[in-house]
């Protein structure tokens, strides 16, 4: 082997570290520590790596190594190794410098000396190594005078962390009454340590609380029974503490627990077990059916299924199926019930055995026997005062419509079960029999006809039948009776409805025309069966017969041909219906079949202006031809109507024209008179107190329209300019006026009188009448009076009494 000063370049010194630790810093460097160096640096590694005592000639390394380790949690800055290139002569000429993971935070190098210091204290379980590069450069010339070189720097790993428990918390339960060995659950802890270097995380498990009942595996950390038939109900529960360290179990390593519950599930190991040998119960005699008597209770130490069990009652003493029993499914208790009714007077105690068992049983634990226990029941029955009872729970009797008033329908019968046996006195609840249709013997309870019946209107009748006794407590009780009243023949049949047959006028001999059906109130057991037939006559009917179809129904069937409405538009026809009863009763019932002219399809119509035509009697064109008649004359009456309204409108404007020779309010009450020349009366004229005539309430609709007396009045002075005084129309325009004024009683009286001179059609000075210069005259004339007037009494023409006025 050459010796180390014959190799230039980089060179590897070593200080204290062992074999071991370099080899295994070499076998860290990907490719060899030495890859990057000239020559053959990276076999000199590989040999180092494989530990060969022999190295082969090889070139010179430029490199020289010292410690690449560093322990972990170490808080002092310290050495772990120095570079060194052959080319540093200590003239400080070369520069160092490392770069990569940790550079100038977790280590730093002297860039004269090339020593790796740490700077910080370093955690393995953070980062278990770190990849770094080295160089060296010349400072004069700053080129490199070696490639850069990559090393490893290991953390070594110390025991600095405690195991700790996974997928906490345990829990677990095993059956009891189970074997030794049984596996019960398995805990596993973890240690953040390095498990290849050293004890540090290497575990082992051990029982600190749970003996002798569990034990655990050391290593595996699986936990097994090691105590055999642990019972349930001695103790449900165990909780296991489990402790685990690290460094084997060796002192100065860490150590942590944790605790595993442990249940034990219940197994049928045990059986039901009664309490008492016997259990004594009390009931009332008037208990109903179904009323619980007592409960009992057999005692199973186990849970759930296993604790499920079924009550029975044997017939080993006396009559237990009186009684039963039912398993209450919650509390799993014995309810004893009451299975049919109770008689203090006939029994008043029984014994019987009750047996509970389990529903579901184990073999393995105890034997068939093992899972069922006995008990004996008494039950003593109390005496109490009960209502009388009828021998039937319910009376059914049948009785004939036609029933007498008396007729016995039936007797109902209780009795008093004490051993008093009280009288006992019956009755009908009324609400049960509203028509009072029956009445019972209150002593012997014969139930008898009271009223008429008739199965068409009630055909049942449920009456109420009350036995009470005669004692302090009168206690009672009911039944109920029903009556069904039976059908006789009292109803005669009917028609089914009322038919209004027809016949087409072109309808031939022995077609069908209508048909018929028959109903009957009665109800006979074998149904009913009708027979239709026509009344017996002297002749044949020769346009009608009636065919009897023997199921209830008949057809009217046409005799002949030829029917028209001009030969006849109805027939009545008699039919006769007759039941089956007995005695047959019938009814007759006359139709009428109108002749129709039926539409092509064969149908009469039965609405509409045809129909009323034929129901008339006449032919469809003559009744339209009425109708138009009646609506011409429609037609005329509204234009008549509204002529008139049109000429009264006309006349209303002809008012309109003539205002200027309104008269004024006072002449419409007064008396217009005309005197002939010489009379005596003319020029002169006499005022009276104005007097309103009473009002007349038989002839008030008459009063005329003082609007149309004053039109007529304008119309005759127009034509006044051209007649004369004397002329036919101008007498007789006065004669109607006092006519008018004589034969209303509803005109005021008139007591001013005036003479009017007539002045002819031709003066120039136009005309001097009063009725046309009414106004100008009241301004000069003064009524003259006449000292003797001629006095006429108004009160024969009004009859006024004597305070009327006269003139």
């Amino acid at each position: 082997m050459e010796s180390a000063e014959e190799i230039h370049g980089w060179t590897v010194k070593m200080s204290m570290p062992s074999v071991l630790a370099i080899v295994t810093v070499f076998s860290m460097i990907p490719g060899g520590v030495l890859s990057d160096m000239r020559g053959t640096q990276g076999l000199e590694a590989q040999q180092l790596a494989q530990g060969s005592t022999h190295l082969h000639r090889r070139l010179k390394r430029g490199w020289i190594w010292k410690q690449l380790f560093v322990p972990e949690e170490d808080p002092t800055p310290r050495v772990i190794g120095q570079l060194k290139s052959d080319y540093d002569r200590g003239e400080y000429s070369i520069k160092y410098i490392l770069s990569g993971e940790g550079a100038g935070d977790a280590f730093e190098i002297d860039e004269y000396s090339g020593e790796i210091r740490t700077l910080k204290k370093l955690d393995r379980e953070e980062k278990a190594f770190y990849v770094l590069q080295a160089q060296a450069i010349n400072r004069r010339s700053n080129e490199p005078e070696e490639p850069e070189s990559e090393f490893i720097i290991k953390v070594q790993d110390i025991n600095d962390n405690v195991p700790q428990f996974q997928n906490e918390p345990y829990v677990s339960s095993i059956p009891e009454m189970c074997p030794t060995g049984t596996t019960v659950a398995q805990v596993t802890a973890t240690d953040a340590d390095d498990p290849m270097f050293g004890n540090n995380a290497k575990l082992i498990y051990s029982i600190l609380q749970g003996e002798p009942y569990f034990s655990v595996e050391p290593k595996t950390g699986i936990i097994v029974t090691s105590w055999q038939n642990m019972d349930r109900e001695a103790r449900e529960q165990y909780l296991v503490v489990v402790q685990v360290k690290d460094m084997l179990g060796l002192s100065g390593g860490y150590s942590s627990s944790t605790t595993v519950t442990v249940s034990l599930t219940d197994v049928n190991d045990n059986g039901p077990t009664f309490q008492h040998h016997l259990y004594a119960f009390a009931v009332p005699e008037n208990a109903a059916v179904g009323t619980t008597v007592g409960r009992i209770m057999a005692q199973d130490g186990d849970t759930g299924i296993n604790a499920r069990m079924t009550y029975s009652l044997e017939d080993d003493l006396e009559e237990s199926s009186t009684f039963i029993i039912k398993t209450d499914p919650v509390t799993q208790e014995g309810v004893v019930l009451l299975a049919k009714p109770l008689d203090y007077e006939t029994k008043r105690r029984f014994v019987m055995a009750a047996e509970a068992v389990n529903d579901h049983v184990d073999t393995r634990f105890l034997t068939l026997e093992e899972f069922r226990d006995r008990t004996t029941l008494k039950i003593v029955v109390e005496d109490v005062d009960e209502p009388p009872v009828f021998l039937s729970a319910a009376y059914e009797w049948k009785i004939p419509e036609n029933a007498a008033v008396g007729a016995v329908v039936g007797s109902v019968s209780a009795r008093d079960t004490d051993t008093v046996n009280n009288p006992i006195r019956y009755s009908i609840d009324k609400r049960s029999d509203n028509t009072k249709a029956f009445k019972i013997d209150p002593n012997n309870g014969t139930i008898t006809v009271a009223k008429a019946l008739d199965r068409e209107t009630t055909n049942w009748h449920n009456v109420t039948v009350e036995a009470k006794e005669t004692t302090l407590n009168r206690l009672s009780s009911s039944v109920v009776v029903f009556i069904k009243v039976l059908d006789i023949n009292d109803n005669v049949p009917r028609l089914a409805r009322d038919y209004q047959p027809f016949i087409c006028e072109g309808t031939q001999a022995g077609e069908l025309i209508q048909l018929l059906s028959a109903v009957d109130l009665d109800d006979p057991v074998e149904g009913h069966h009708f027979y239709f037939s026509m009344v017996s006559e002297k002749h044949i009917n020769p346009n009608f017969t009636i065919r009897d179809n023997q199921d209830n129904t008949a057809g009217i069937v046409a005799r002949r041909s030829t029917f028209t409405r001009k030969d006849r538009t109805q027939y009545l026809l008699p039919v006769v219906v007759t039941d089956s009863g007995s005695p047959a009763l019938s009814s007759t019932s006359t139709l009428t079949i109108g002749v129709c002219s039926c539409q092509p399809a064969g149908h009469c119509p039965s609405g509409g202006v045809e129909a009323l035509a034929l129901s008339m009697g006449v032919s469809l064109q003559t009744l339209l031809g009425l109708l138009v008649c009646l609506v011409t004359l429609s037609v005329l009456s509204v234009l008549m109507l509204m002529v008139r309204r049109h000429r009264r409108k006309q006349q209303e404007g002809l008012e309109v024209e003539v205002m200027d020779l309104e008269l004024p309010e006072t002449v419409s009450q007064k008396v217009l008179y005309y005197g002939e020349p010489g009379g005596g009366g003319a020029g002169l004229g006499f005022c009276q107190p104005v007097v309103p005539l009473r009002h007349h309430p038989r002839r008030r609709e008459r009063r005329l329209r003082r609007e149309d007396v004053r039109a007529s009045i304008r119309m005759s002075l127009r034509e006044s300019h051209l007649i004369g005084p004397d002329d036919d129309v101008f007498r007789q325009f006065i004669l109607d006026r006092l006519a008018e004024a004589d034969q209303d009683p509803y005109v005021p009286p008139f007591d001013c009188l005036r003479t009017y001179a007539y002045e002819g059609s031709g003066s120039p000075t136009g005309s001097l009448s009063s009725l046309e210069s009414f106004a100008l005259e009241l301004e000069h004339e003064q009524p003259v009076c006449n000292p003797r007037p001629f006095m006429v009494k108004l009160t024969p023409w009004y009859g006024g009494g004597e305070e009327d006025t006269i003139f």
